[in-house]
């Protein structure tokens, strides 16, 4: 008899430095789907090697659609908690040896790219941004990027074009002359 393994599911985690300052958040998840059940146990197994045996969880259930009260994850039972007091974009995970982790969680129907700026900007040692300012000012990046694009797009098509290139190079006020350029 051959025993069948589980699909390995890949986690989309980016985790601050073990050796570093300690900030609001200690990395950020981006699961694939808003199914706690599902995305929890892949997330468990990828953290319990650094934060050891994680115990708990707490999220707040406004990103939620179902929140379980208990996973099964490898080896043990998971205890999911609910607070809506809680940061809505964070998870606070606690474990019997490290003692609290905490996750900006980026919903899963995010850009790539965005998703990218997030994970990086949370994983930023000592950082002071909270999950809540993270996502914020990302929504404004992301609006700006959009903006530039359509003004760029709208431009292009009205028949606009680049500006030619300056004859002179300019600085500040001045202007300064290229040896073998033409007249004064």
């Amino acid at each position: 008899m051959t025993a069948v393994a589980a699909p390995l599911i890949s986690v989309r985690l980016s985790l601050t430095p073990e050796t570093t300052l300690v900030g609001q958040l200690d990395g950020a998840w981006w699961p694939e789907s808003r199914d706690l059940e599902a995305e929890l146990p892949p997330l468990i197994d990828a953290l319990e090697g650094r934060f050891g045996r994680i115990t708990r969880v707490a999220v707040n259930p406004t990103r939620w659609p179902v929140v379980p009260h208990k996973v099964p994850v490898t080896g043990h039972t998971l205890h999911v908690g609910w607070f809506t007091e809680q940061d809505p974009d964070k998870m606070i995970l606690l474990s019997y040896t490290v003692g609290r982790c905490d996750l900006l969680v980026i919903p899963p129907e995010t850009e790539p790219a965005a998703a990218a700026r997030l994970m990086t900007a949370a994983a930023v040692p000592g950082s002071v941004l909270t999950a809540g300012v993270l996502m914020s000012d990302e929504t404004a990046t992301g609006r700006r990027r959009r903006d530039a694009r359509s003004s760029e797009d709208a431009w292009a098509t009205d028949g606009g074009s680049d500006l030619p290139p300056l004859r002179h190079p300019v600085v500040g006020s001045r202007m300064i002359l290229l040896r073998g350029t033409p007249g004064r």
